[in-house]
């Protein structure tokens, strides 16, 4: 009787460590570890949580002015072009949930779908990254590329998508039904391409993991900014400030272009920004203050530091 018990201790030492915590999902430590920058809000799974206010601040400004805040914070892989889009004209944000797939190969199939079945899982692993999503979030899925039955979504999973975060998504894969999802309100998406096959032999390999989209590396609760000519990625911790420094270039911008509009640039079609120019964009917001998004106590103090001398190269000249 004794050495029964010994064996089923041992039996159930040896399986505690893969029964404890789940493979797919990443862990609320695991997000806490690669965003550890981030000192606000969290949901509960442990990605931050980036003010509602931000994201609908940040579609007012340009992938340009964000890339450029982030090459300056030595952030060189968040932009990726080259997309298909649902509403191409249509710009929206979003906070990222994001999702891994590889190739099908049968025994990581069949190790996932024992985890899923212990979990509750129903449906296709694509199906259990929509469960995951959050109001606000954009699903983010790396699926290498794949086109043909590359098709991560079709209208069924689109309305789940659009029902679950009034955003949308970016994959770097396909989508099929995409006549049907452009009629689906409250959801737009990013893709590679289009194509009527139906997903298959993809396998889920991680559920707010870091992923690659194209040439961006992207990680949970990233800020996701979608336009035109493509997608950026800020991360959370620079998110605020990013959108900050790209409202202030688009203030800066608007008065300049006015004041080329109006002969008064002299050949400083886009520079001399000095004390002097400084002082008139201040007297040009005073005039128009539905274009600022952000106080004035925050303007004044960019201004500030955009007149801040730099060690060993003089005046800041944008």
């Amino acid at each position: 009787m004794k050495t029964l018990l010994s064996i089923l201790g041992i039996a159930c030492a040896l399986s505690a460590p893969f029964s404890g915590f789940a493979q797919i999902r990443q862990s609320k430590e695991q997000i806490l570890f690669y965003t550890s920058n981030w000192k606000g809000e969290r949901f509960p799974d442990g990605r931050p949580k980036v003010p509602d206010s931000l994201l609908t601040r940040a579609l007012d400004v340009s992938i340009e002015d964000v890339w450029s805040y982030l090459r300056e914070k030595g952030y060189n892989n968040q932009f990726e072009g080259g997309w298909q889009a649902l509403h191409i004209d249509k710009p929206f944000s979003g906070r990222a949930l994001t999702a891994q797939f590889m190739p099908g190969r049968p025994d990581m199939t069949a190790a996932v779908a024992a985890e899923g079945k212990a979990e509750g899982r129903v449906s296709g692993t694509n199906s259990w990254v929509i469960a995951e999503l959050r109001m606000g979030d954009t699903m983010i899925v790396d699926g290498y590329g794949k086109i043909v039955e590359g098709t991560i979504i079709g209208s069924n999973l689109g309305s789940a998508i659009a029902a679950h975060t009034h955003s949308g998504f970016i994959f770097d894969a396909g989508i099929r039904d995409a006549e049907e999802n452009r009629e689906i309100a409250g959801l737009n998406g990013f893709y590679r391409a289009y194509d009527p096959s139906a997903w298959a032999q993809m396998q889920l390999t991680g559920i707010n993991v870091p992923v690659r989209i194209g040439r961006a590396v992207v990680l949970p609760g990233d800020l996701v900014l979608a336009k035109r000519d493509g997608v950026i990625f800020i991360p959370a911790a620079l998110a605020a400030d990013a959108i900050a420094k790209a409202e202030f270039e688009n203030l800066k911008d608007a008065f300049n272009f006015e004041l080329n509009r109006e002969g008064k640039n002299g050949a400083e079609f886009e520079g001399g920004w000095n004390a002097q120019k400084y002082a008139g964009l201040g007297k040009w917001i005073d005039a128009h203050p539905d274009k600022l998004k952000m106080t004035r106590a925050e303007f004044d103090a960019l201004v500030t530091q955009s007149l801040a001398p730099r060690p060993g190269r003089g005046p800041r000249v944008p």
